[in-house]
């Protein structure tokens, strides 16, 4: 069987667009985004805010920083990625995001 990891959101954006070049030129847009979900607990209605790191490659990169500004509602696809890396302390650290296709 063959796994799947795909993500759909539909979801406001916390900040604006920040785009960057790798080393080889390639762009790179990082922006966050905020799900809310909503139900009902003992007759009280209940809500939760969830905050995604979002991040689009190359001509993607582009059109997500020319387009997209704080608090745009937006519907994206993508799938789940987590990156580590040492921290000044040498910690250990993990970031979950969410890279659009």
């Amino acid at each position: 069987m063959r796994s799947i990891n795909t993500v759909i959101l539909i979801g406001n954006l916390t900040r604006d667009p920040e785009m960057k070049s790798t080393q080889n030129g390639q762009q790179i847009t990082t922006f966050g985004v905020a799900t809310n979900r909503e139900w009902m607990a003992n007759g009280d209605r209940k809500k939760s805010t969830e905050f995604h790191e979002i991040v689009a490659w190359a001509s993607l990169a582009e059109l997500c920083y020319k387009y997209l500004k704080k608090g745009k509602l937006v519907y994206l696809e993508g799938y789940l990625k987590t990156r580590s890396w040492d921290d000044e302390s040498g910690e250990k650290r993990f970031r979950t995001e969410i890279v659009l296709q």
